[in-house]
């Protein structure tokens, strides 16, 4: 039996039991939703995209059946039943008739859209509490959920190997249109070397039946606060992107979080989670599945691109989204998983800070900046101006020399709680440097010096456009330049291959791109 125009025909408020007062249809890609009053009836398409198959009564059944199974684990009072749509002698449509059944719908409560999580965010409305009983029902969710046997093999990692290797061929045409070269190839790579260097560890995921039948689908959209967290719409059609570690699917909240700019309550879900798990491996997964969902965004989001006669509006809306789950992909495989230290150095100008602070946000470091330490520690605001001769007042050698030890002391904290750093300061003295190197040997990390340069008619530029700056911390201008730079101590004691220099010029984007790959793949075992 094939589908009537059930769009059409599906509105008639009168064909429902409950007698609506009327009827929306709202469509996805694979389904026709409609919302009548205070009850939904879903129906599925009859398409097939390859990784779904509507095309016969007997799978969207089938599927409908799984539908209501599988979401009544998190939301049993909002999904009711599964009924058959029919056509009477007349052909008129019959809701809940089994003579000549024509097609199927899941039946379920109609859920408030005030309360979506989503939009509980939007508003202020979702604190540090709201956040933790989401992170309980999952956990809780995640602890009884099905495992073993075909479940487990969905965790294995020729099924993981696969999913990306999947994900990386249907991205080709992208590469440069929503994707940057560079960036496939990082995340490529990324991807490549995380399944050989934590073989054992998603291993070890099986042994500890860490794979569950989970939901599948868990972003903001699904989650509803009402009088109970429901959790609803998981996947049904596709048994593989259902059954996967429950690390991916924390993975996933958390890159819909970070996405939509809620990194705060991304942090504390992951807290919240962990407390309620006790999942210890799960941190060191987090940054590798996030990066996998990330990814899936962008790449769903590039095939809109392929509709014929897509408006130029809507395709340059489309084109940005899918950039920027691609690029939150990148950010994600470029987060170093291991403390390192690393000191941007140069002259006044040089787009020091600049560089510590987009180096900072690709490789998940902290940054201590020396221009706000300074101030900060002879309790003056960091944004008020002292205009002091050169190495005179707060620039003193001996107030140097403290804000340099005040510095390294709070490097070694933020190493020591496991996070990489950037320490953004002129470094001019070699045994400053030497300091930071000794510090650095001390801990067992790894050491980098990025030195950033730039012709002296940019740097004046920029100092007097600094200079009437309001919010800047630094008290660098023009007038002292010459003097630093004479006094500055050639950087040529560290190996090759843990130096670098940026001429901030021109666009220094392609050499962070470098210094990007070279650092975090150094990072990994050969």
């Amino acid at each position: 039996m094939t589908q009537p125009n059930l769009p059409v025909l599906m509105m008639n408020s009168n064909l429902y039991p409950h007698k609506p007062a009327s009827v929306e249809l709202l469509q996805t890609h694979i389904s026709y939703v409609f919302i009548a009053g205070d009850i939904v009836y879903k129906i599925k398409k009859p398409v097939n995209f390859g990784f779904l198959d509507f095309t016969d009564l007997a799978k969207r059944k089938f599927y409908c059946d799984e539908e209501l199974r599988l979401n009544r684990r998190l939301a049993p009072s909002v999904y009711l039943d599964v009924v058959p749509i029919s056509q009477d002698s007349e052909n008129d449509i019959v809701i809940g008739s089994e003579e000549k059944i024509i097609d199927y719908a899941v039946r379920m409560k109609k859920l408030p859209t005030d309360k979506m999580l989503k939009t509980l965010l939007a508003g202020g409305q979702a604190d540090e509490n709201v956040i933790d009983a989401v992170a309980a029902k999952i956990a809780s969710f995640h602890r009884t959920a099905e495992t073993g046997g075909r479940i487990d093999a969905m965790g294995g990692i020729d099924v993981i190997r696969r999913n990306h290797e999947e994900n990386f061929a249907q991205t080709l045409n992208y590469i440069n249109i929503t994707i940057p070269k560079y960036q496939y190839n990082f995340i490529k790579d990324y991807a490549d070397n995380f399944l050989l260097e934590k073989k054992a560890l998603l291993e070890k995921r099986i042994v500890d039946h860490k794979i569950r039948e989970c939901h599948g689908d868990l972003h903001l959209e699904h989650i509803c606060i009402a009088d109970e967290i429901i959790i609803f719409d998981c996947i049904e059609f596709n048994e593989r992107f259902r059954c996967g570690d429950v690390a991916a699917e924390v993975a996933f909240l958390t890159m819909d979080l970070d996405y939509n700019g809620y990194f705060e309550q991304a942090e504390t879900f992951v807290k919240s989670y962990l407390k309620y798990s006790g999942d210890a491996d799960l941190p060191a997964l987090l940054n590798f599945y996030r990066c996998y969902y990330a990814y899936v965004r962008g790449k769903v989001t590039s095939f809109r691109l392929d509709q014929k006669e897509l408006p130029a509006n809507e395709r340059s809306e489309i084109t940005k989204t899918a950039k920027r789950y691609f690029d939150l992909a990148y950010t994600y495989a470029a987060r170093l998983e291991k403390p390192v230290l690393i000191l941007t150095a140069g002259l006044m100008g040089s787009g020091k800070s600049y560089q510590a602070r987009h180096l900072a946000a690709r490789l998940g470091a902290g940054v201590i900046r020396t221009d706000v330490i300074r101030k900060e520690m002879l309790n003056i605001t960091p944004t008020e101006r002292h205009l002091e001769d050169f190495g005179e007042g707060i620039y003193s050698d001996e107030i140097s020399r403290r804000t340099y030890e005040r510095a390294y002391k709070l490097a070694e904290e933020e190493i020591k709680s496991g996070k990489p750093v950037i320490l953004d300061a002129s470094f001019k003295r070699r045994s400053e440097r030497q300091k930071a190197f000794q510090l650095a040997q001390r801990l067992q990390i790894a050491f980098y010096i990025i030195e950033c340069t730039c012709r002296d008619e940019i740097v004046k530029m920029r100092l007097e456009k600094r200079s009437r700056e309001k919010n800047n911390a630094s008290d660098g201008r023009w007038e002292i330049y010459a003097a630093q730079k004479d006094d500055f101590d050639e950087i040529n004691e560290v190996a090759a291959d843990n130096y670098f220099k940026i001429d901030t010029s021109e666009d220094p984007e392609i050499l962070r791109q470098e210094i990007i790959r070279k650092i975090n793949f150094r990072q990994r075992p050969e």
